[in-house]
């Protein structure tokens, strides 16, 4: 079938996009376990870059699970697919000339890395969020630590799966030592020279 597929070329181009915007296009993608603080973060640092004019999206499980992704389970084969999928649409939106936000727990190093192939690795932040599944459990927000420990979750990230922790993120936000504030901060100073269209 793929032979068929003749991809078209329109008159507006990324780069048409990105000058009209006034700023470039990329993905921040956030890893960490859950309960880490990926969205808590990310949902910050979208308010701040659209406070100064940035065109964003964030996508997370909540609108991914929901819609695109309701037909996947946690294995790890569809974990696998879930973050392929993510890849494939923050791509479109680079290509729509947007910054796009990305928090999902992505456990495993070989999905990270499909995601930054697929994206381009310029086009590719690395946000680890570095919470000790300690902490996670015991601040358990959606009480799937509780739910996991009693045998009621299967396949949970930090209890009965791995979780393969990026070895040189872009960013290391260690949450147990700084604010989320500060965690904010050093999130956008990283990503401000990206956002200038002569840094490509």
């Amino acid at each position: 079938m793929s032979k068929n597929i003749i991809q078209h070329d329109y008159q507006v181009s990324r780069e048409d996009r990105k000058s009209k915007n006034n700023h470039n296009s990329f993905l921040i993608w956030f890893t960490g376990l859950s309960g880490s603080g990926k969205s808590t973060i990310a949902n910050l640092v979208e308010q701040q870059l659209f406070e100064k004019g940035i065109k964003t999206y964030t996508l997370d499980g909540d609108n991914i699970r929901k819609g695109i992704n309701n037909d996947l389970t946690f294995s790890p084969e569809d974990r696998t697919e879930n973050i392929r999928r993510i890849a494939e649409i923050s791509n479109l939106m680079i290509d729509a000339g947007l910054v796009v936000l990305a928090a999902f727990v992505s456990p495993y190093k070989k999905d990270r890395e499909n995601v930054k192939n697929i994206v381009k690795n310029s086009n590719f932040v690395e946000v680890f969020i570095n919470t000790s599944v300690e902490e996670c459990e015991r601040r358990d927000v959606k009480g799937l630590y509780k739910k996991a420990r009693a045998g009621e979750i299967k396949n949970m990230t930090g209890i009965s799966a791995p979780y393969e922790a990026p070895e040189q993120p872009d960013i290391e936000i260690k949450t147990e030592e700084v604010s989320v504030k500060e965690a904010v901060n050093k999130i956008i100073d990283h990503i401000t020279p990206k956002l200038k269209l002569d840094n490509e």
